[in-house]
């Protein structure tokens, strides 16, 4: 596996750390991709920072790598700066990914996740209905 991947892809391929959900979540996104792979991302935000994210996936290692990669460009940035993570971004930081459209539902996954926190920052009622 070492020679086909890079240790970026290997680290996050494996690593389980940020591998759950969180309850009471400020944003939340779940997409499946055409691939049939699901990604679930949640994020907690304080002063428009992503301050911790997690994310589950019943995908394969492209799909845990690209995701747990998206989550690590986002964490400590602006809700902005996070929602422009990009297929290419997260491609790029995992030193290559044989799978690329893994990136995309990744990314797509985080900016609707994003998206779901500014919607219900501007509707807090909407929260009540998750």
């Amino acid at each position: 596996m070492e020679e086909e991947y890079s240790a970026q892809f290997i680290k996050h391929a494996t690593d389980r750390s940020n591998f759950t959900d969180m309850p009471g979540a400020d944003g939340h996104a779940r997409v499946t991709g055409p691939c049939g792979d699901t990604v679930e991302i949640w994020l907690r935000v304080i002063n428009d920072v992503i301050s911790r994210a997690t994310y589950v996936t019943d995908g394969c290692s492209n799909s845990r790598a690209a995701t747990s990669m998206a989550i690590e460009l986002a964490t400590g940035k602006t809700v902005a700066e996070a929602r422009r993570v990009s297929k290419g971004d997260i491609i790029a930081a995992l030193g290559g990914l044989k799978e690329e459209h893994c990136a995309e539902l990744a990314a797509r996954t985080l900016e609707t996740a994003v998206a779901d926190y500014l919607e219900t920052k501007r509707h807090p009622w909407k929260r009540t209905y998750r």
